[in-house]
């Protein structure tokens, strides 16, 4: 095997990387050594050589090396993506998952299972991949070749971002990649059933990382009329509606979005309770007047990175004071953020400041996270990238 070349980084940037951090910032590179070009394996090194950990190279990225290993032995092979696929499946299985109830989730979580740059998400039968990175999909070969094996699917589809291909400069694949042809995804969670046809075209096809919310707000819906917005193919209204809701409006831009969600509101026995509307969520939510017990806002990521935030906490502002409006006095707002750049504090400030400007008071009762099959490593913070508060909001 050819030496790796070598990235080695500025005094005053080591210390994130050699505490866990498996991300290297271009301004923590000093310089190249060895002539990677894009793809490679390379080994990085503090400034008096002391190796970090070796991972691939994205040139002209933000972030030009995600760490895949911190020693200088393992070769990066199929055994090794087999044994980080093995790992993977083996903490969802301790995790209960899959069960007879729930047959849809994260299987592989990027860095989160020690694979930056990959994400897997199973469908019962059928497992939905993203490449994230050009080192990635390089080792497009090994990858499918270990999902075949050890979680051995009947179908893999790729659903790799274009926009992400085009910023690491590699031609994504589409549709069916291996087995046999499929014209939907089929899953469980928690005994609802959801059938997502290909065209769909958020994440993978659902989001799984908002399970455990999911199962809250249905705790929450008894007896309640509640609103979902952006609610993409329902997952939130029909949970609230099984939980007991009064009544349900799910509301969402995509006309594919909303026809599907009706489907499966049907499949679940739910149909005659969630009524789905094509409406921008934000003029839905400015139009509800106090209406609704229950509020969800779970708006798309508003920040892509760390430049677009300032911008997106006005955006989280306005989203809150149009949800605080929407909310009757004595009634729950379920206020979500999935842009990693606003962390938590931010959040609620953002709450904080909508709440003011509707003249309401707001409590934060409760905090929610992705879930346990998004797993993130301790000294990994950008990896928490899903929060989520749940008010009670209240007459001034």
């Amino acid at each position: 095997m050819p030496t790796p070349a070598i990235v080695r980084l500025k005094p005053g940037h080591v210390q994130p990387v050699w505490m866990g951090h498996p991300w290297v910032y271009a301004q923590a590179v000093d310089r190249v050594e060895g002539g990677a070009t894009a793809g490679d394996e390379v080994s990085v090194v503090d400034p008096r050589g002391n190796l970090l950990g070796r991972g691939l190279y994205s040139p002209g990225s933000a972030i030009p090396v995600r760490l895949l290993v911190r020693d200088d032995s393992t070769r990066l092979d199929a055994a090794f993506f087999r044994a980080r696929v093995q790992h993977a499946v083996a903490l969802r299985a301790s995790l209960g998952m899959p069960s007879s109830h729930t047959t849809g989730f994260r299987l592989i979580h990027a860095e989160g299972d020690g694979l930056p740059g990959l994400v897997v998400d199973r469908y019962g039968d059928a497992i939905a991949v993203q490449f994230g990175t050009i080192g990635m999909k390089l080792r497009e070969a090994e990858v499918l070749d270990a999902l075949w094996e050890v979680a051995a699917p009947k179908t893999i589809i790729d659903r790799t971002s274009a926009q992400t291909a085009k910023i690491e400069k590699f031609t994504p694949g589409s549709g069916i990649v291996r087995g046999d042809a499929i014209e939907a995804l089929q899953m469980r969670e928690r005994d609802l059933v959801f059938q997502l046809p290909l065209e769909i075209g958020q994440k993978t096809g659902f989001y799984f990382d908002q399970r455990s919310l999911r199962a809250r707000v249905e705790q929450l819906a008894y007896g309640r009329r509640v609103l979902d917005a952006y609610s993409f193919v329902g997952a939130f209204a029909i949970a609230a509606a099984r939980g007991g809701a009064r009544e349900v409006l799910a509301v969402d831009e995509s006309a594919l979005a909303i026809e599907v969600g009706a489907e499966c509101a049907r499949a679940n026995g739910v149909g005659e309770k969630v009524k789905f509307v094509k409406q921008d969520a934000r003029h839905a939510l400015a139009e509800a007047h106090g209406g609704f017990d229950l509020v969800i806002a779970d708006p798309p990521r508003l920040a892509p990175n760390r430049a677009a935030r300032d911008q997106a906490l006005v955006a989280y502002a306005k989203l809150a004071e149009n949800a605080c409006r929407a909310t009757k006095p004595g009634g729950f707002l379920v206020f979500c953020s999935c842009s990693a750049a606003v962390d938590l504090h931010a959040l609620t400030r953002a709450l904080a400041q909508g709440a003011t400007r509707a003249n309401v008071s707001v409590t934060v009762l409760e905090r929610w996270f992705q879930g346990a099959d998004h797993p993130v490593p301790a000294a990994f913070g950008e990896g928490l990238y899903l929060k989520a508060l749940i008010a009670r909001v209240e007459a001034r």
